[in-house]
C-alpha cells in the first residue's frame, strides 16, 4: 500500500477488545478491519444520501403525476361518454 497514511486513533477499551476479537476470528489485523469498517460506513452513509434524493424526487413529483392521472382520467371518461353517444344513436 504505497498510497497509504499512518493514522492514529483512540478507542474506549472495550470497543478495542471487540475489534481485537472480531480481528483474530477472521484472521485479519486492525488495520484491515478500520479500513473496511470506514468503507462500510461510506457506502452506507451514499445509500442513505441516494435513498433521500430518490424520497425528495418522489415528493416533488407527486403532484404533476396526480395532475397527469386526473389528466388522463378526465380525457378517459369524456372518450367514455362520447363512445356511448355514438352507440345510443345508432339505437
Amino acid at each position: 500500500m504505497a498510497d497509504s497514511k499512518r493514522i492514529m486513533i483512540s478507542l474506549p477499551e472495550s470497543l478495542l477488545k471487540e475489534v481485537d476479537y472480531i480481528v483474530s476470528m477472521e484472521e485479519t489485523n486492525r488495520s484491515e478491519f478500520v479500513r473496511e469498517a470506514m468503507k462500510l460506513y461510506i457506502r452506507e452513509k451514499n445509500k442513505v444520501k441516494l435513498r433521500e434524493k430518490m424520497k425528495k424526487g418522489y415528493q416533488e413529483m407527486a403532484s404533476i403525476n396526480l395532475t397527469l392521472a386526473e389528466v388522463g382520467l378526465s380525457l378517459d371518461v369524456s372518450s367514455l361518454e362520447d363512445y356511448e353517444a355514438e352507440i345510443a344513436e345508432c339505437e
